[in-house]
């Protein structure tokens, strides 16, 4: 019997591992590499690690401290009628360099406020949709359905009394890129609601140079309000005030390395425009639209 058990024993060291074997230990060197790499964490965790602060943020113009763009915002927030409702793209939240926030720092509470979505419904936004079925609110997107805002307020004097044009106007504003804003627009029907008003072609280019746009009469969110609001409170001074922290932005910019981005359609009407032309018929009319029709693509 012991020698049976001692030739077993033998014939054991020197047979090949079985399966069970084999799996017993690729396991067993599974959980070794496992604990080595739990050793090797844990030390990772216990080095010492630098925080690094955010700059502080004043809290009116959400500028860092350092370049705070409080000493061009008015003393005292302007006091205006009208409400404006900033429906923002997401995206727009990230950007460094936003108008909006400069925009509310200029007015009275609660008279800028800023939606964040792409998609808005009476079940998810029920005072967003309020504010839509009022007649009193206006839409400022461009179109060949939209009416000239300054027609449209010099009409409404000339027929309402004093008493129904002290009350104020809701007018709602897409911010974001051209293309985020038609997307918005298209597909959100609570926005068709409202009486879509566009502004005059006439009104100067946009001072926002830090930043590109398709076309000259291309505004940022915050020239679009400073201009609708002076039609509306017939208050040209409106201008001036909502457009100064603008100017000094853009100026602090371009002390500071920022170039100047004209347009898609000056670059295209002065020959600088570097990039290829698209072959899409579509996209060519659109780009020969910015350019008064003209043809900028052998046919």
């Amino acid at each position: 019997m012991d020698t049976t058990c001692h030739g077993m024993s033998n014939l054991s060291l020197n047979h090949p591992p079985t399966q069970l074997e084999s799996s017993n230990s690729v396991s067993t060197a599974l959980q070794d590499k496992h604990y080595e790499g739990v050793d090797d964490f844990r030390d990772m965790c216990d080095l010492p690690v630098d925080i690094c602060d955010r700059r502080p943020t004043c809290l009116r113009c959400c500028r860092p401290q350092k370049v705070c763009l409080c000493p061009f915002l008015p003393v005292h927030p302007l006091e205006i009628s009208t409400c404006l409702y900033i429906v923002q793209h997401p995206a727009e939240e990230s950007r460094a360099l936003r108008t909006v926030p400069l925009l509310a720092a200029c007015l009275s509470p609660g008279k800028c406020k800023v939606l964040v979505g792409r998609r808005f419904s009476e079940e998810r936004n029920p005072d967003l949709a309020a504010v839509c079925g009022d007649s009193r609110t206006l839409i400022l997107y461009p179109g060949p359905d939209a009416q000239n805002l300054e027609d449209l307020i010099q009409n409404r004097d000339k027929t309402l009394d004093q008493d129904v044009m002290a009350v104020g106007h809701n007018v709602i504003i897409i911010d974001g890129t051209w293309s985020q804003a038609k997307d918005m627009f298209l597909r959100n029907t609570l926005l068709h609601q409202p009486k879509q008003v566009q502004l005059s072609r006439r009104e100067q280019t946009s001072q926002y140079v830090i930043r590109s746009q398709p076309s000259n009469i291309c505004l940022s969110t915050l020239e679009c309000a400073a201009f609708t609001l002076s039609i509306i409170e017939r208050n040209e001074a409106i201008q001036e005030v909502l457009l100064k922290p603008l100017q000094a932005l853009c100026s602090f910019q371009l002390q500071h390395g920022a170039q100047v981005h004209h347009s898609k359609e000056h670059l295209i009407k002065n020959g600088m425009y570097d990039k290829q032309m698209p072959k899409n018929k579509r996209k060519i009319k659109r780009m020969e639209k910015l350019i008064t029709n003209q043809h900028i693509c052998p046919r």
